[in-house]
């Protein structure tokens, strides 16, 4: 795989920063090409890791960058916004934590600010999408004539990776309903737990886009070149196509639990019942028990031989009197 280039020719590694906190920086062409020349460039393309003090600092100190995109970038919470201010265009959007990632199968955070001739990136973990489109261009696979193309491939590519979860989600839960319905569910109920977190994540985030790109949308409709206003129209389709899609898994998810926990209701009201029966029968042999185990005079058949087996005789009578009465009252 190609390795970037920084601003003085050196080279950069591909998943650590360099000594000013830049993951890379790449030059396109006007046709979308990437070159090496920064002369011959239409655009460029930086990538910051935000948790580096000097990024930070960089950021900062870019003079491009209006006040409201320079505070919006180096702000420390991590709640997901768009908008434009100025001819940039930023926001904090989520994306798949990278597999090699210490959190991976996460959400982290991506952050941009782009114009016509510039984007910035930022993170603070590896994301999955913003690795893949740089695989892509390094080899030569992906050309991007303006920053809101490769934007609109991060989030392409952010979106096909929470689908891929979803369909994940789906199949898992294909395997729970599987098992339930064959009454060998009892294992079931921390996968069910586990598939509902990771789909309320999902599904909180895919939420949170589509009120984002209708925002964009109604905010600065007349405001956003028409290729940004039809790359948000596009996203704007896909986020709410997952979102419905992952309204649906979740009032599956919901489904199967509660039938899983209606059986495990009816499971517990067999135990109960066993025991209340159980109860019922000795009940009258522990009160029989109890009372000829008084230590006072006068106790019938103390001194009759068969004594023994005369009072067990009636304790074993009036349990099976009182199992006969609790099973007819349990048929009812």
């Amino acid at each position: 795989m190609d390795i970037a280039l920084n601003p003085e020719g050196t080279d950069l590694s591909p998943y650590l920063p360099d000594e000013h906190g830049l993951f890379f920086i790449y030059h396109f062409t006007a046709d979308g090409a990437r070159t090496k020349d920064a002369a011959a460039a239409r655009w460029t393309w930086r990538s910051y890791q935000l948790s580096d003090l000097h990024a930070r600092q960089e950021i900062a100190a870019e003079p491009k960058l209006p006040l409201p995109v320079r505070d919006a970038f180096l702000s420390a919470s991590h709640g997901c916004h768009i908008d434009l201010e100025d001819d940039w265009l930023y926001g904090d959007l989520p994306d798949l934590r990278h597999d090699y990632s210490a959190e991976a199968r996460g959400l982290g955070h991506f952050r941009f600010a782009l114009n016509d001739t510039m984007l910035i990136g930022g993170r603070k973990q590896p994301l999955q999408s913003v690795d893949n489109i740089r695989k892509a261009i390094d080899n030569g696979a992906r050309k991007f004539r303006s920053p809101a193309e490769l934007i609109e491939a991060v989030m392409g590519q952010s979106l096909d990776g929470m689908a891929s979860e979803l369909a994940t989600l789906g199949d898992n839960m294909d395997g729970i309903e599987d098992r339930i319905v064959c009454d060998a569910w009892h294992n079931e109920r921390q996968t069910l737990v586990d598939a509902r977190r990771h789909l309320v994540l999902i599904h909180r985030q895919m939420a949170t886009l589509t009120n984002l790109f209708r925002h964009l949308d109604h905010a600065h409709r007349h405001d956003l070149p028409d290729a940004i206003n039809d790359m948000a129209t596009r996203l704007s389709h896909r986020t709410q196509t997952l979102h419905h899609d992952g309204e649906q898994l979740q009032a599956r998810a919901r489904l199967l639990q509660d039938e899983l926990m209606a059986k495990l209701t009816t499971q517990s009201n067999q135990l109960l019942y066993v025991l209340s029966v159980m109860t019922a029968v000795l009940l009258p042999m522990t009160i029989i028990s109890g009372l000829f185990g008084m230590n006072v005079g006068g106790l019938p058949l103390v001194d009759t031989p068969m004594g023994f087996w005369v009072v067990s005789a009636v304790s074993l009578l009036i349990a099976g009197v009182v199992y006969m009465f609790v099973r007819r009252l349990g048929r009812m």
